[in-house]
C-alpha cells in the first residue's frame, strides 16, 4: 500500500493582532504545544526549488502582500520562526509563514491518515486554547483556504510514488484529474477572489481562484494544479514523493478519503503505464469554471475540441483503476466503491451528498439562511458564516454543530482520533519516529522525515519505506525497530541495528 500524508495550514485569528503580527503569533501557538515533543528540524536536507522536471530553479515566486508584511516583521533566527515540534504520534506541527501547519506521520491506511488529520485538529485547537489563556483574549483557528481578502493558504497532499514515472507522463496523467476532482473534493466558497464580475455566486472549491498555473515549483504565489516539488523525503534514487497544494482542506472525513484514496489509486494506474485518452484545454480557465459553473454541469473541454462534463472525466479514470486492479486492496476497493455511488449522486442529486460532501454540507446550510434573509452570494454575512463552517472549536464551529447532529457520515471512531493525538501509525516509519520522541527526546540532536540524530547514534529510517508492491515485510521491521527502541536504555544499544551508524550531528 502507499505512503501517504497531508498537510494543513490552519488560519489564525487573534483578537486585537493585525497581519503584521502573524509570524510572531503562529510561533507562540505552536510553541504553546505540551505534548511530548523534540525540536531540531534539519532542513539540510530539504530543497523547495527543486524540480521533478529534473533542475533547480533560482528563486520561488513571492505573494507580494506576503512580503509587505514580512518586511514589517522583526528578524528571527529560523528557529524560532518555525517553531518545529515533532511531536510522539510521528507528526510535525510548525509555524508555515504566518499559519500553523500540521503534518500528519506517514501512514498506508486511508482510516489512519483520517484519523490522523483530524487528530491534528484537536491539537491545534489544544494549542490556540493554551495561547488563548496566555495572552488573556480569544484566538480562533480555521481549518480553509482564504482569508477573503485575497490570501490563500494550503491544504497539501503528500504520495509516495516510483521515480522511473517520467515527467510528461505524470502531468498528462494528472491534470485532468485534478482539475475534476473538485466535484467531490471541494470545502465550498462563497464569491471569487479577486471580485470579478461573477463574483456573486457559490463555488466548488476554495482554492482554485489561485491556480495561475499548469505546473512549477511554487507555492506561495501563482500556484500550479500540479506542484513540480522534487522532495521525496526518502531514496530520492527510487523514490518521487508527489507534492499535491491545488486540494481544499477538509472537515468531512468522507471527502478527505475520498480525494486522498481516488489519488492514490490514479498515481498507482501511472505507475502501470496508463495514461487518460484526452488532455484539457486551458486547465488553469477549466479548474476555475468547474469551481464556479452555476448550473452544476461542470464542462470542460478536451485538445481535440469535445465538451465532456467532470463527471464523465473521473468515470474514466475510476473504470481504468478497476480494470488495472489498482483496487485490489480491500480498503481501496471501498474508495473505488464510494467513487463511484459519489459520481453516481453527483449526476443524479448533488445535494444528495450533504452528508458526504462539505460543499454540499456547506450550500446548503448557507442556502437556508440565505433564503430566510432574502440575500444574495454577494452578501458579506454568507461569507462571515462560510468562515464560521471552518472553526475548528467544536463549540463554535458550523461543520461540528452538523457533525453533532448526526448530520455527517462518519468514517473514523471518536476513539481513533484520540489515540492518533499520542499513537504513530504502526506500519510506517512515523512509529520508529516517534517511539524515538518517547524515548530519547532529550538526547535527538536533530530530526527529519528520514532520519534522525541521537547522541553516539545515527537511525537511517529509509529502509522502512516501500512502494506498492514493495511492502512485503516492512510492518514487522517497523515493530522490530520500535520494540528496539523501547529496550534500549541509551542509544548506543541501538548499534545492532543495521539502519545505525555512529555518524556524528
Amino acid at each position: 500500500m502507499r505512503l501517504i500524508g497531508t498537510e494543513v495550514e490552519y488560519g489564525m485569528l487573534v483578537e486585537g493582532k493585525g497581519p503584521s503580527d502573524q509570524m510572531d503569533q503562529a510561533a507562540a501557538l505552536v510553541r504553546a504545544c505540551a505534548l511530548p515533543h523534540v525540536t531540531g528540524w534539519d532542513y539540510r536536507v530539504e530543497d523547495p526549488r527543486s524540480d521533478l522536471r529534473g533542475y533547480r530553479v533560482k528563486q520561488l515566486a513571492v505573494d507580494p502582500e506576503d512580503a509587505r508584511y514580512d518586511r514589517a516583521c522583526p528578524e528571527r533566527p529560523a528557529e524560532d520562526l518555525r517553531s518545529d515540534r515533532v511531536l510522539v504520534n510521528g507528526a510535525r506541527l510548525y509555524n508555515d509563514h504566518g499559519h500553523p501547519e500540521y503534518a500528519t506521520p506517514e501512514c498506508v491506511s486511508l482510516r489512519e491518515l483520517v484519523a490522523h488529520e483530524r487528530a491534528g485538529e484537536r491539537i491545534v485547537l489544544e494549542c490556540a486554547r493554551a495561547h488563548a489563556e496566555r495572552l488573556g483574549v480569544p484566538v480562533r483557528i480555521y481549518k480553509n483556504n482564504t482569508d477573503f481578502h485575497g490570501m490563500s493558504y494550503g491544504a497539501h497532499e503528500s504520495y509516495l510514488f516510483a521515480r522511473e514515472v517520467p515527467f510528461e507522463r505524470l502531468q498528462a496523467g494528472l491534470i485532468p484529474f485534478l482539475v475534476t476532482r473538485q466535484i467531490y473534493a471541494g470545502a465550498g466558497k462563497v464569491g471569487v477572489e479577486p471580485p470579478e464580475t461573477d463574483g456573486a455566486l457559490f463555488q466548488l472549491s476554495q482554492r482554485a481562484d489561485f491556480c495561475a498555473e499548469e505546473a512549477s515549483v511554487d507555492t506561495l504565489y501563482r500556484r500550479p494544479i500540479l506542484n513540480t516539488r522534487d522532495e521525496p523525503h526518502a531514496d530520492p534514487r527510487r523514490h518521487r514523493r508527489l507534492h499535491v497544494i491545488c486540494g481544499d482542506a477538509n472537515l468531512s472525513p468522507f471527502a478527505l478519503r475520498l480525494k486522498v484514496g481516488a489519488t492514490a489509486l490514479v498515481l498507482s494506474l501511472l505507475e502501470k503505464g496508463w495514461q487518460p485518452p484526452f488532455a484539457l484545454r486551458k486547465p488553469v480557465d477549466a479548474i476555475k469554471h468547474v469551481s464556479r459553473d452555476p448550473e452544476l454541469r461542470w464542462l470542460v473541454e478536451t485538445d481535440d475540441g469535445r465538451t465532456i462534463p467532470a463527471v464523465d472525466v473521473q468515470r474514466i479514470y475510476l473504470a481504468a483503476a478497476r480494470e488495472r486492479g489498482v483496487d485490489a486492496f480491500p480498503e481501496y476497493r471501498e474508495v473505488a466503491a464510494d467513487w463511484e455511488e459519489t459520481l453516481n449522486a453527483l449526476e443524479r442529486d448533488p445535494f444528495s451528498l450533504a452528508d458526504r460532501l462539505d460543499w454540499v454540507a456547506k450550500r446548503q446550510l448557507l442556502e437556508v439562511y440565505r433564503e430566510a434573509e432574502g440575500l444574495s452570494w454577494d452578501d458579506a454575512t454568507l461569507r462571515s458564516l462560510d468562515l464560521e463552517y471552518h472553526n475548528i472549536d467544536p463549540e463554535e464551529g458550523l461543520f461540528y454543530a452538523l457533525e453533532a447532529e448526526g448530520a455527517i457520515r462518519p468514517v473514523v471512531t471518536e476513539e481513533e482520533t484520540r489515540r492518533a493525538m499520542h499513537t504513530p501509525p504502526a506500519g510506517t516509519r512515523a512509529a520508529a519516529r516517534g517511539a524515538c520522541v518517547a524515548r530519547f527526546g532529550p538526547g535527538i540532536r536533530a530530526i527529519s522525515w528520514n532520519h534522525i540524530f541521537l547522541d553516539g547514534a545515527f537511525l537511517d529510517l529509509g529502509s522502512l519505506v516501500t512502494r506498492p508492491g514493495e511492502g512485503d515485510g516492512v510492518p514487522e521491521r517497523v515493530a522490530e525497530v520500535v520494540a528496539a527502541i523501547e529496550r534500549a536504555a541509551s542509544p548506543a544499544d541501538l548499534a545492532g541495528l543495521e539502519m545505525v551508524t555512529s555518524r556524528a550531528y
